[in-house]
């Protein structure tokens, strides 16, 4: 049961979110809410224990900030039961279909999303018996058979394999890359991020400084990836000699005199070349 009341600022604790507040989109919201008023209620739920009524945000944090920003000491607020664990869906199920999303925050969105429900209902797998109904309950929808993924594609508009590939980014991408890739290019990049994420942790660090330091893409990669050296003249020229010698024993005799004719030392070469030869031989 929800109850809608406008309550004060100062009694909401905000936690820690899965999305961090970008400044310049709560700047926005800030002036839109001086235009026509705040159009959406921030979702808040009576935080345990805590004396003085106060509250613990569940979904709303850019509007939180905007009024902040505004100086205004009230806001209105859907305020909801239910423990941490569901507070946590709320916030993400109202940021999950959003457009403006990066990938990897839609990555990390549907990966929670799927750990939090496990927690409380049960793996989500195929052909669990009751498992069908937990998936319907996950999307307030009709459940068909079928994995995870399949539901959310089917509610977010995209295919099965992209909410895979949304989910090995969110359980391989390192926390240190994730800092360093949000708000740049390289969040909303689903082929990089997917690169990245192959990485071993150790070079998924390295990755992490170096787009820190520099944010084009492939001449961070370049940093810890750089190309394999050049072999130097002495092996290349080994090289060589291996694939001659290999051609050499697969060609037909044919082809070994065409050869022998073509260099000089043939029966039928180059006269100069035929001196050459049996001035060597004596």
């Amino acid at each position: 049961m929800a109850e809608f009341k406008r309550i004060l600022i100062s009694d909401i604790v905000v936690p820690e979110r899965l999305r961090a507040v970008e400044e310049d989109q709560a700047l926005a919201i800030a002036q839109s809410i001086v235009e026509h008023g705040l159009i959406n209620p921030i979702t808040v739920r009576l935080t345990p224990n805590a004396k003085g009524g106060r509250f613990t945000l569940v979904a709303g944090a850019h509007r939180l900030r905007a009024c902040i920003l505004n100086e205004d000491t009230e806001i209105e607020a859907m305020i909801v039961e239910g423990d941490k664990a569901e507070a946590q869906l709320i916030e993400i199920t109202e940021n999950l279909f959003r457009n403006e999303l990066s990938v990897i925050d839609r990555a990390i969105f549907v990966q929670s999303y799927r750990e939090i429900w496990e927690q409380k209902h049960g793996k989500v797998e195929p052909g669990r018996p009751g498992n069908c109904a937990n998936l319907s309950q996950l999307f307030a929808d009709e459940a068909e058979a079928g994995s995870f993924s399949l539901h959310v594609a089917e509610r977010m508009g995209l295919s099965r394999r992209a909410i895979e590939r949304l989910g090995n980014i969110a359980k391989s991408l390192h926390p240190d890359v994730r800092a360093a890739v949000r708000g740049t290019p390289v969040a909303d990049n689903q082929s990089a991020l997917l690169k990245i994420a192959k990485m071993e942790p150790q070079k998924q660090r390295r990755a992490a400084v170096a787009l820190r330091a520099e944010p084009d893409f492939k001449k961070a990669l370049a940093l810890v990836e750089p190309p394999p050296p050049l072999p130097n003249a002495k092996a290349k020229q080994a090289e060589l000699l291996s694939r001659l010698v290999t051609a050499w024993e697969d060609a037909s005799e044919e082809t070994r005199r065409q050869f022998l004719d073509h260099i000089g030392l043939g029966e039928g070469g180059d006269p100069l070349m035929q001196q050459i030869r049996a001035e060597a031989a004596e």
